[in-house]
């Protein structure tokens, strides 16, 4: 494992090239926009045009792509990993996508003599350039151990949850709550400020208490309210996982009403903050006039 491939060089899949390289592996990648591939020269990234190119040259292929259609079209599609197929090749997805996707990747790219496994991040681009994300890994106890060298050196925590596919459901899981923590930290503290308590002492007390989270804890003080909402992460991709959070509670037949709402929230929003703003945005909701 000392030839890795990144397919998808956009905000995370830059900061993980370069932590591989930084880490001393050979990193080969390619990027559908050819404005991000020239991003890349001089970082000591061997760029390519082409999946083929990276597949070839390879033991190891990360994926950090933004949606589950897109990992799809990248493995199955014209061109991509199963038309170039390498047998013994190690595919890792640190996209957010969908568990059943994933799982049938892993079936077709298995029968092409490859083998997959999910590795979705946390940590943003800060993150993913600093080599201290954290991945939540769905996948084999041989394959992951196979890769751990690898995903060392891109990361500082990671918790194996399962089989190929679990990874993806705790990401999911993960930004649901995110995504909810953001809403509610949002109206608690619109409340608190309306009844003459300031964010900030509030905040204090709550990170001293039973309420606190990432949220209260990282997100208001360093995106929120100093406002700088440049977190790295999009409206979009969060509207993208919420979207996904209903999918899979969907597809087991549960009912979960609170979710629901979140996930109505979100998409409700897309009317007064636009898709390329910073998804810690979502606070403001209620506040701007729509659109």
């Amino acid at each position: 494992m000392k030839n890795i491939g990144v397919i998808g060089l956009g905000n995370m899949g830059r900061g993980m090239a370069i932590s591989l390289k930084r880490g001393g592996f050979h990193v080969i990648g390619t990027d559908a926009s050819s404005k991000t591939r020239d991003a890349m020269v001089g970082e000591g990234i061997e760029v390519r045009t082409s999946i083929a190119e990276v597949v070839a040259a390879s033991d190891m292929v990360i994926l950090s792509l933004p949606t589950a259609a897109i990992v799809a079209e990248v493995v199955e599609g014209p061109g991509g990993l199963i038309a170039n197929a390498k047998k013994g090749v190690l595919v890792v997805d640190t996209s957010t996508s969908h568990p059943d996707t994933t799982r049938r990747l892993a079936r077709l790219l298995e029968a092409a003599g490859m083998q997959m496994m999910d590795a979705p991040v946390s940590g943003g681009p800060k993150g993913a350039i600093n080599g201290t994300m954290a991945m939540v890994i769905g996948a084999s106890n041989e394959d992951l151990a196979r890769a751990m060298p690898v995903l060392e050196a891109m990361s500082a925590k990671r918790v194996h949850v399962g089989g190929v596919g679990a990874g993806h459901v705790a990401k999911i899981a993960n930004n649901l709550f995110t995504a909810s923590h953001l809403i509610v930290a949002a109206e608690v503290t619109r409340m608190a400020a309306k009844a003459g308590v300031p964010t900030e002492a509030l905040l204090q007390g709550i990170n001293a208490g039973s309420g606190r989270s990432f949220v209260t804890e990282h997100s208001f003080p360093t995106w929120v309210m100093n406002g700088k909402f440049d977190s790295g992460f999009t409206m979009k991709l969060m509207r993208k996982d919420v979207r996904l959070s209903q999918e899979l509670i969907g597809a087991l037949a549960l009912d979960l009403p609170l979710s629901a709402k979140v996930a109505e929230l979100w998409a409700l929003s897309s009317e007064s903050i636009a898709d390329d703003e910073d998804f810690n945005r979502i606070v403001e909701l209620g506040t701007r006039t729509p659109a």
